[in-house]
């Protein structure tokens, strides 16, 4: 990002036309748009942040683009994911990532790498591009991206979303703060519900993205002031933007002045989605505490006694159900539990099993000795019971 004006690779004719808007500006001019052109951004994820800023950053001529995704396109990504159409579902997002960006901008390379992030190949992705934008959905990967950022002196453009929020940043650059030095700790596996869970508005992603894809740009070319040492809050409901200041921790694990990570290590385990437990113990402790929808459809139509307790939201509950579950969020668990029997055999349910899983051990807690947990929650049953009703 600091090479010198020489190096720099020219520009054709067409390629000035199309980033006329941007050379009339002193701020960016030729050389600006030179450093674009030689740059290069690694985008983790084709889904609701990488989408706009991809399609930003293409447009905007930065000359090398990664894309590091596995999943397909699916229905209920289209409401944010803008980068998919209505065609592309069930074709693979890097397909379908790559043909929108040369779509946008035939004179880019779009590189894609179909594979999950691991800690065994970060440090090869990352090394051949100038800047990291982290648009990941879960903390192992986000804590991964930080770690992997800085042990490469890789800045990282950072974003997250959820409902109705959204946080933008800068991190580990040279002088600035880190993701660990603002969350030294991941959260307790299942205190934050992921998108899929908790929902999000489909624009949010549109102007998180986007501010990622301008502090990209701005690293690139140098100009500006980028939000390193600033974290930016976004309230979509309020229309607010908040700023907060961000220091250095100089006792970070990773960008401090003694560091003790010098490695990437296993972020599973980190953020206890995968406890250091011997495997037979595991097993035992799932095979006790889950069944699995197909079982619960075999079990209901032997005419088993059991009482199933969703813990959605009502609003949830509204799209699709269980025959015969009694509705009581999750939220109102601690309070509303003495409306069970202790006696009855209880299978606890959300969407995927996460929420409900949490239900359970409250409810163990408390002495209700007979709680399974649905594995995989509605949407399994959709998928191995009920086909016919509609998945969210």
């Amino acid at each position: 990002m600091t090479a010198s004006v020489d190096s720099l690779p020219q520009l054709s004719n067409d390629e000035v036309k199309r980033y006329s808007r941007h050379l009339i500006m002193p701020e960016v001019g030729m050389d600006g748009q030179r450093r674009l052109k030689a740059g290069s951004v690694l985008c983790i994820g084709a889904g609701g942040l990488g989408s706009p800023a991809a399609m930003y950053l293409a447009a905007a001529g930065v000359g090398r683009i990664g894309v590091v995704d596995f999943d397909v396109v699916d229905f209920s990504n289209l409401q944010r994911q803008i980068i998919h159409g209505t065609p592309d579902v069930g074709r693979s997002k890097l397909a379908s990532a790559k043909d929108r960006l040369l779509a946008i901008n035939p004179h880019i390379q779009v590189d894609t790498y179909e594979t999950a992030l691991s800690s065994e190949n970060a440090l090869e992705l990352f090394e051949p591009y100038d800047v990291i934008l982290d648009g990941t959905d879960n903390f192992p990967t986000r804590y991964l991206t930080n770690d992997a950022c800085v042990l490469l002196g890789k800045p990282n453009a950072y974003g997250s979303i959820f409902r109705f929020e959204g946080q933008a940043s800068v991190f580990a650059t040279k002088n600035g703060p880190c993701y660990r030095c603002l969350y030294p700790e991941p959260p307790p596996p299942g205190l934050v519900p992921s998108c899929a869970e908790g929902g999000v508005l489909g624009v949010l992603p549109g102007i998180i993205g986007v501010v990622q894809a301008t502090e990209a740009i701005k690293l690139i070319t140098g100009i500006g002031e980028p939000l390193i040492g600033r974290f930016l809050i976004y309230d979509a409901l309020r229309m607010k933007f908040r700023e907060l200041k961000l220091r250095k921790d100089p006792d970070c694990p990773v960008c401090g002045t003694h560091p003790t990570i010098h490695k990437l290590i296993d972020y599973e385990e980190f953020c206890g989605l995968r406890p250091a437990v011997p495997e037979s113990i595991a097993v035992q402790t799932n095979s006790t505490g889950e069944i699995s929808a197909v079982e619960l459809n075999e079990r209901l139509k032997r005419g088993d006694d059991i009482k199933i307790i969703d813990v959605r939201e009502p609003n949830e509950y509204q799209i699709n159900r269980i025959p015969g579950s009694q509705l009581i969020p999750l939220g109102e668990i601690p309070r509303r539990y003495a409306e069970l029997d202790p006696n009855d055999e209880l299978v606890m349910q959300c969407k995927m099993g996460g929420r409900s899983a949490k239900a359970a051990d409250f409810l163990r807690s408390v002495g209700f000795k007979k709680v399974l947990n649905l594995k995989g929650g509605i949407l399994d049953w959709i998928d191995k019971v009920d086909p016919s009703q509609p998945r969210y």
